[in-house]
């Protein structure tokens, strides 16, 4: 599904803006970190924000990078969501090392690890457009 340029794209540690769909079927939008897992994009969070639970609710989402005057092109991706767990710290300690420098990450995956409980968010992507 995704060309080598929007996987290339992917590759850059930028911040994405999420949104998903909350009880009243307004938008419910959060900037987070992200990776990419195959065709899939990876997020994590703790389990207590509202986005956990709106997408238990309702797994349609999209998700927007770039497309602004930093960035230039960017793109926008429509899917579904699903919440994982991360039993071994997987994802937490892969997002903590690309978006930030050692001995910082490590701090971060140490205090999340043990003061929030953390989840992951698999974005299974259905359309990718391009936005400039």
């Amino acid at each position: 599904m995704l060309t080598n340029e929007v996987r290339e794209y992917l590759k850059k540690p930028l911040i994405a803006r999420l949104s998903v769909i909350d009880p009243d079927g307004y938008p419910h939008s959060v900037p987070l970190w992200f990776d990419l897992d195959g065709d899939d994009i990876i997020i994590i969070s703790d389990r207590k924000t509202k986005k956990i639970a709106y997408i238990a609710a309702n797994p349609h989402a999209s998700l927007t990078l770039g497309g602004d005057s930093v960035e230039g092109v960017g793109y926008s991706f429509k899917g579904r969501c699903t919440n994982e767990e991360d039993p071994d710290y997987r994802w937490l300690k892969q997002m903590a090392y690309r978006y930030e420098e050692n001995p910082q990450a490590d701090k971060d995956i140490e205090l999340w690890r043990t003061t929030l409980d953390m989840i992951v968010i698999r974005f299974r992507i259905e359309k990718v457009m391009k936005v400039a």
